[in-house]
């Protein structure tokens, strides 16, 4: 399903009169050309970077003439995503034309909105270990669990227990020395939890009963999504009893209801040449450079062009930026997002976007809601 892009790269300073593509979001083709590079990049240097604010008013150049209103068919024009890496349960993509609200937007409601099921509730029978029981429970609610959230409804306080909001897993393990002198159950792994589709099995402590199993709803067994995940270590005789009952919830009532070990996203970095260096400068910072910067021809009559490195891994490397600055500015595309997201194992990557999407496009339907409900009102000047 990966699918590669070109990457990232230097490109030659735009002429003066030319318009970058990423003006078409906006409607501003006509800005002077100072203003458009403060619009659509970020200037990184030495100590500082400059013009980082990507937040624009529609009447904030009409002095000028330019109207900066959104405007959606250019929006639809300019966007796109492009998945650049996507293995087991990380992907990387990057999305352009859109701006820094929208994509931070995407990225909290996958980590903090987007539900999942969690151990919530542990009823500990026997614990002769050494970890404490808070602890215990603590480090069970913690592990990842695949299933599909969806299946199952939000569980509210004063609900009882049922095969519609709650999945019942169990853990009975006791270590025993062998014949052989070896251990059996000396480490308690995430493997060990089993399913309990038809309920609690002591309904009367947990006052949790089903009405019918669990078999028909959920198309696959309920497990954690990795099984090596230590939770205990025993000694013989040692001996650890409990029932685990897991309710969906959110990210934002507690990490462990989180759908991604994390996801964030960085701006399309990229390396402009300022200006043709030549002769032992261009030697030097293709020296500096390897990959990014390609020499041609020697001595006073040498110059330099573009490669196809990471310009961003490149030049962290480079060791003496302010000698080049003359020649190369590095520059971060604002509406240009290279976004990565780690799954837990609940979802899968592109279904906790998609969702995500939808979810905002919810959002916004709501608000739209309550403004055409909300009364016109007149106001005297």
């Amino acid at each position: 399903m990966a699918r590669t892009k070109k990457k990232q790269q230097a490109v030659p300073a735009p002429a003066p009169g030319s318009r970058d593509e990423a003006a078409t979001s906006y409607g501003t083709q006509q800005l002077p050309d100072a203003l458009e590079l403060a619009r659509t990049r970020v200037l990184c240097g030495p100590d500082v970077n400059i013009h980082t604010t990507s937040t624009i008013a529609a009447s904030q150049w009409a002095s000028l003439g330019v109207d900066a209103a959104f405007d959606l068919e250019k929006f639809k024009k300019g966007f796109q995503v492009d998945i650049t890496r996507y293995e087991g349960y990380d992907m990387e993509f990057e999305m352009k034309g859109v701006s820094c609200a929208l994509a931070n937007s995407l990225r909290r409601i996958m980590i903090s909105e987007a539900p999942t099921m969690a151990i919530e509730h542990v009823y500990i029978v026997n614990n002769t270990s050494v970890i404490q029981d808070e602890v215990l429970s603590h480090r069970l609610g913690l592990i990842p669990l695949k299933v599909d959230p969806r299946l199952f409804q939000y569980k509210a306080k004063e609900d009882a227990p049922s095969e519609q909001n709650t999945i019942v897993l169990k853990l009975k393990v006791e270590c025993r020395r062998l014949p052989n002198s070896g251990m059996e159950n000396d480490k308690v792994y995430s493997r060990d939890l089993q399913w309990l589709p038809e309920g609690s099995e002591m309904p009367d402590e947990t006052s949790c009963r089903f009405a019918s199993s669990q078999a028909a709803l959920v198309p696959e067994d309920v497990r954690p999504v990795h099984d090596d995940i230590l939770i205990a270590k025993l000694r013989p005789g040692q001996a650890i009893e409990l029932e685990c009952h897991c309710i969906k919830g959110v990210g934002d009532d507690h990490a462990k209801w989180s759908p991604v070990a994390t996801t964030w996203y960085r701006l399309m970095p990229e390396v402009v040449l300022l200006q043709q260096p030549r002769g032992k400068i261009a030697e030097e910072l293709v020296e500096q450079l390897p990959g990014l910067l390609q020499l041609l021809g020697s001595g006073d009559h040498a110059t330099v062009v573009v490669g196809d490195a990471p310009c961003s891994l490149c030049w962290g490397a480079c060791v003496d930026k302010e000698r080049y600055m003359p020649y190369l500015q590095l520059r971060k595309i604002k509406d240009h997002f290279i976004f990565t997201i780690e799954s837990t194992g609940a979802w899968r990557p592109h279904e906790l976007f998609k969702y995500a999407v939808q979810l905002m496009v919810s959002k916004c339907d709501k608000v739209l809601e309550g403004l055409q409900a909300f009364p016109a009102r007149s106001f005297k000047t």
